[in-house]
């Protein structure tokens, strides 16, 4: 819903254009600046008490943006953003608390159940944000943020039936592990972190700026910019039902290659036009690749450290993640705005090459075994 709304609404209340996408950069940003305490908090109280608390913040987030819009405060407006933003920092937990109860050899298929919640995402988001658009007495959106708010109090409740692994914490005496510089010097650190980055980057760069080209400065009407929103989420979610059996298959290696691939076909089709199409099939290519470069990323991860390195790791690999998809997400608007839709082509292409040079660089050097 923030994807396809954020940019469009920040156009109205931005005091000036370049600031349009800051709505949707400040909800990355929360979450950038949210990962290492929700790693943290994670450890200290527990997975469960951790996911409620977050839903909690977030309704009212939901809450806060809805009386933004009515009042017409950009300020405000930014504020609920990152308010959600930082509630997706405890949702990138969900794959962490999943590793703790699955299997190794059958973790990529797991990972894979687990992103197909993103299939039902990528089609309540947008069609809540369209439908509760214009409630009776109320502002344009305002409905649509208080639609998002019921649905955090929804996960709530869900929550309270949730029933975590056990967290292996380590014994007295090995609480820090290796340092982290010498589990970042690992080829598969450097490969699942570079494969990670290019995929929330590019996505960051090219997802939210589509919503204000297209609709403010293309003139394509809101429906079609949501049915291009919505089809590239699905994108993003829907190839899991086959990708995380051949990440257990292939191995992760694989899959980031592929995903590479696949985005790098994404640049092209986004280079060539800014017709409907170009836009779908960018769209469409963008959250394929994202999927296979994070998910064979996140397997990968899983590989380079120990059961008491594993909160700081984890916590240091989506401050990375997500505080170069915040830059990202802060750029785009404004690049958009002044040097136009290529530019977030041309600036996406450094984010692939960093994988792709990995791959060839230290070919024959990555390990599938765990940590030792």
């Amino acid at each position: 819903m923030v994807v396809l709304l954020g940019g469009i609404i920040g156009a109205g209340l931005a005091p000036s254009p370049g600031l349009a996408t800051l709505p949707l950069a400040l909800m990355i940003v929360g979450t950038a600046s949210t990962t290492v305490p929700a790693a943290l908090l994670m450890r200290r109280f527990g997975r469960k008490p951790g996911f409620i608390f977050a839903a909690g913040y977030a309704s009212l987030g939901g809450l806060l943006a809805a009386y933004a819009v009515t009042e017409e405060h950009f300020v405000l407006f930014c504020c609920a953003t990152f308010l959600i933003g930082s509630h997706n920092a405890f949702i990138q937990q969900y794959r962490f608390a999943l590793t703790e109860v699955v299997p190794t050899e059958k973790l990529g298929r797991y990972l894979s159940i687990l992103m197909l919640a993103g299939v039902v995402a990528a089609y309540i988001g947008p069609e809540l944000a369209t439908r509760l658009k214009q409630v009776s007495g109320m502002a344009l959106y305002a409905g649509s943020f208080i639609g998002l708010s019921f649905f955090m109090l929804g996960t709530m409740m869900v929550l309270c039936f949730y029933q975590p692994g056990k967290m292996t914490l380590p014994a007295k005496g090995e609480q820090s592990g290796r340092a982290l510089l010498e589990i970042a010097k690992q080829v598969n650190f450097k490969l699942a972190l570079g494969a990670a980055v290019a995929a929330w980057s590019i996505m960051s760069l090219l997802m939210t700026a589509t919503p204000l080209s297209m609709h403010n400065l293309d003139m394509i009407n809101l429906e079609d910019t949501a049915w291009v929103i919505q089809s590239h989420i699905m994108a993003m979610f829907l190839p899991s039902l086959f990708s995380g059996i051949l990440v257990d298959r292939y191995g992760p290696l694989k899959i980031i290659a592929v995903g590479a691939v696949i985005l790098l076909a994404c640049l092209l089709v986004a280079w060539g036009d800014r017709l409907l199409l170009h836009y779908w099939w960018s769209m469409v290519l963008l959250g394929v690749g994202w999927n296979f470069m994070f998910l064979g990323g996140t397997t990968l991860l899983t590989t380079t450290y120990r059961q008491a390195e594993q909160f700081k790791v984890q916590a240091t690999n989506d401050f990375v993640v997500f505080s170069l998809q915040g830059l990202a997400a802060l750029s785009s608007g404004f690049l958009l705005m002044n040097w136009g839709w290529d530019s977030l082509v041309y600036l996406s292409a450094p984010f692939l090459l960093v994988p792709i040079i990995l791959m060839v660089r230290y070919r024959g050097n990555f390990s599938s075994a765990v940590a030792d």
